[in-house]
């Protein structure tokens, strides 16, 4: 199913449902995370892993799931949403992440799942289920991202800037000239600094560059998050995206492609992604012989624009129907 969506106005999202269960989970390291379930306690399980890292779950994420045929599984990752402790990224690794998933998976006694991940979600959702391919039994992606050096120069280091000049030299520019070669590096100097005022305007600051590119249809304006939100966001964004998101040559996604090369999988990527760009979600579409692309003409990166969304109803009916359950 290799073809574009043209912009459509999307199929109406699932009802807003309460979580039936809602609990805080020790996974040890110091970290607990809150996790939740909603929809059929006997439906089909899915886990739902958010963007960032840091960006934690919403109840919105909910919507894109029939709740009379899911399952639905949502927790907040180490360090932010309600987990514990705050920001911290203390033992909070992508793969302190990965052994969380599954830490999760058996302490609500589930034998098999769908995984379904957007952007730093995406990434997670890929590592996870080559690392524990026996579990999953299909995935949902969407605006994918490899974390690879050449996504991650990309956005922070003026590919992005090109098409949206003004809100580059804001982001940019926060930083002294002779920093600017390695604006990770130096953003992560000061979110670290220990001065919280200090870490919370760089923290804006770094949400703030990314949100507004978020949407096709942004008008790039910089938002100011709450401050606790920004905080985690940036901290853990940018603790991860320095240490290349603790992958090597060996571990990094592409490389590993065998290990799900039959796990059937939907990626669903938007054209005009600025964030995570769509040659991303088509090396992954050609290394990956069970998976479907769903290019949406019209749409950039956010779970929430039209084309998007249509597309993601669409791929979890489609799961459904994949085969008995």
């Amino acid at each position: 199913m290799d073809k574009e969506l043209a912009l459509q106005s999307p199929p109406q999202l699932h009802p807003p449902l309460a979580p039936y269960d809602q609990r805080m989970l020790d996974v040890g390291d110091g970290h607990a995370l809150y996790v939740e379930q909603a929809g059929n306690p006997y439906g089909i399980p899915v886990v739902v892993l958010h963007g960032g890292p840091g960006g934690g779950c919403s109840p919105a994420m909910r919507r894109y799931f029939d709740p009379q045929v899911y399952r639905i599984v949502l927790f907040d990752q180490r360090g932010c949403g309600r987990s514990r402790p705050h920001a911290s990224v203390e033992n909070n690794t992508t793969w302190h992440l990965v052994a969380d998933i599954e830490a999760i998976r058996a302490a609500l006694g589930i034998e098999s799942w769908i995984v379904f991940g957007g952007s730093w979600g995406a990434t997670l959702a890929l590592i996870y289920a080559q690392s524990h391919p026996e579990p999953v039994r299909a995935l949902a992606l969407r605006g994918v991202f490899l974390m690879t050096r050449p996504e991650l120069d990309w956005f922070y280091g003026g590919g992005a800037g090109l098409f949206w000049p003004a809100q580059w030299e804001r982001f940019s520019h926060a930083i002294p000239q002779d920093e600017r070669g390695d604006l990770i590096a130096a953003y992560h100097k000061r979110l670290f600094c220990g001065d919280y005022a200090t870490e919370v305007k760089f923290a804006r600051l770094w949400a703030g560059w990314e949100n507004a590119l978020a949407s096709l249809d942004s008008d790039g304006t910089f938002i100011d998050p709450p401050a606790d939100y920004a905080h985690a966001f940036a901290r853990l964004e940018c603790h991860y995206f320095a240490h290349d998101g603790f992958l090597d040559d060996s571990t990094q996604i592409l490389a590993r492609m065998d290990r799900i090369a039959d796990i059937p999988a939907v990626i669903v990527q938007g054209r005009y992604d600025m964030i995570c760009p769509p040659v991303s979600a088509w090396k992954l579409h050609q290394a990956w012989p069970a998976s479907r692309l769903r290019m949406v003409t019209r749409a950039g990166h956010a779970l929430s624009e039209g084309g998007i969304t249509a597309a993601l109803l669409h791929t979890m009916t489609f799961l459904s129907e994949m085969e008995p359950w």
